[in-house]
């Protein structure tokens, strides 16, 4: 590829569109900043419908989501992707059934934002994202390897946080009530003893940031591109 000859060739594993653009965009503009004016690593993205993961999230069926991330990745392996991303947090509660038969190595966005906290020098976040997520140890199992602490929302927020993603940020909208409501959340972190927020759904960056988040945010979509840019530059 003209411009970046020695990077390896990212594949994204998307689910909600939203969020694996945002990771798209962030992996092309600030490859320029390794590469030089234009630059960035050969990156092919696949994607079902999220339609088609929706039930299986519903029913906790990890094992059928694993099986339609490996049919992307597969797909993606065949054009010649070299190593595999999921600008996705919730599903990648399937990934301990995804590794076993992927073709190719994957980074976690989990492991991606624990790293990114201790390089910062946080010790206790609170955690955002979709009902299944915030259930789940995609998080909490990455975070305590790493000696951080967590905090989630009670539940009741974590429904008004999911409807949210999925009745507006999947779709791109963004309204201002959505936006005091988070903020209104992670206040609430904050006083529970949190340092900082980790957005865990990668459409929540669309919504959230640094200027109207109550504490510093570790935005996972962008976090995630840029770990897969310094890794491509690295190979």
């Amino acid at each position: 590829m003209p411009g970046s000859p020695a990077a390896q060739h990212i594949g994204i594993v998307a689910c909600s569109a939203e969020g694996a653009a945002l990771c798209y965009r962030t992996i092309c503009r600030e490859g320029a900043d390794l590469l030089g004016p234009h630059a960035h690593p050969e990156v092919s993205l696949h994607t079902h419908a999220l339609a088609d993961y929706v039930p299986h999230l519903d029913r906790g069926d990890w094992q059928a989501v694993a099986l339609m991330m490996l049919n992307s990745a597969h797909k993606l392996a065949s054009i010649g992707a070299q190593f595999l991303i999921c600008p996705d947090n919730t599903i990648h509660q399937a990934l301990p059934f995804v590794l076993p038969s992927s073709p190719l190595p994957w980074l976690s966005i989990a492991e991606v934002v624990a790293l990114e906290a201790v390089t910062r020098g946080y010790r206790c976040l609170g955690l955002t994202g979709t009902r299944w997520l915030v259930d789940s140890e995609v998080y909490p199992t990455a975070l305590t390897a790493h000696g951080l602490s967590f905090r989630r929302p009670p539940p009741a927020e974590r429904l008004a946080i999911n409807r949210i993603i999925m009745d507006e940020l999947v779709y791109g909208v963004c309204t201002n009530e959505s936006a005091q409501y988070f903020g209104t959340v992670i206040a609430e972190l904050r006083e529970a003893g949190c340092d900082a927020v980790v957005l865990g759904c990668t459409e929540i960056p669309l919504l959230i940031n640094d200027h109207n988040s109550p504490l510093p945010t570790l935005d996972s979509t962008r976090l995630l591109a840029r770990a897969a840019l310094r890794r491509a530059v690295a190979a």
